[in-house]
């Protein structure tokens, strides 16, 4: 059994107006995943270096999945993959999405423990046209690569439960319950969400809400226990 993981880590801005990516780091360790897909993991600006020092990652229980997109970033508009340090980096790629603002996917396919997953990480735009736009995108470059267990997560900007977007995602794919993970300070909107495809068990998943999750972002991190189906 795994756990993955999904936080929208707001370039590390808290919800007390500090940027602290050691508090950032301090919560995944709190949530000990497995597999993590970060949302405003670089800087937007500038160099649009990574939010977190890559230094500072080294340090701790992850390393970051080499996008190698630009000098210094993690990962692709935002969007980056931690794996711990015994997880097998097989194949990477970042994934263009059509967009009405700057928007993009990233895909890594592992080797835990001898078997394969394919983990997608995104973060979708604040338009439904766009996002549904998105979500048949991220589908279509998934299907068109060899067949894998896949977990897909994110900060998905969709407010509804079962409608926009997430109609996107057939009977090939289970949407995983989690709850509510927005915003961290009062939780109000499920707006980051796990979906997995046939071949994995869900075995547990939920928000992980600590004071310091609550600091750390706007956003809380999502989580869920998996197994493959053999």
């Amino acid at each position: 059994m795994i756990t993955v993981a999904s936080y929208n880590i707001r370039k590390g801005l808290g919800t007390d107006r500090r940027r602290r990516p050691d508090r950032i780091l301090d919560v995944l360790h709190e949530v000990s995943a497995d597999v993590v897909a970060l949302q405003e993991a670089d800087r937007r600006f500038g160099a649009r270096q990574s939010a977190l020092p890559t230094d500072l990652i080294a340090q701790g229980e992850y390393k970051a999945v080499p996008f190698d997109i630009r000098p210094g970033g993690i990962g692709w508009h935002g969007n980056a993959i931690l794996v711990r340090h015994s997880v097998d980096i097989v194949d990477y790629a970042p994934i263009d999405l059509p967009r009405l603002e700057p928007r993009g996917a990233v895909l890594a396919e592992l080797s835990i423990g001898g078997k394969p997953l394919r983990i997608v990480g995104m973060h979708l735009d604040l338009s439904g046209l766009w996002r549904r736009r998105q979500v048949r995108a991220v589908i279509e470059q998934v299907r068109g690569r060899p067949a894998m267990p896949t977990v897909l997560m994110g900060d998905l900007n969709e407010w509804s439960l079962n409608g926009g977007c997430m109609r996107e995602f057939d009977d090939g794919h289970h949407v995983v319950p989690l709850g509510r993970s927005y915003h961290s300070r009062r939780p109000v909107g499920c707006l980051d969400r796990i979906i997995l495809t046939p071949d994995l068990h869900l075995v547990a998943s939920g928000v992980h809400s600590s004071e310091r999750a609550r600091l750390a972002s706007d956003h809380l991190p999502v989580w869920a226990k998996v197994n493959w189906i053999d």
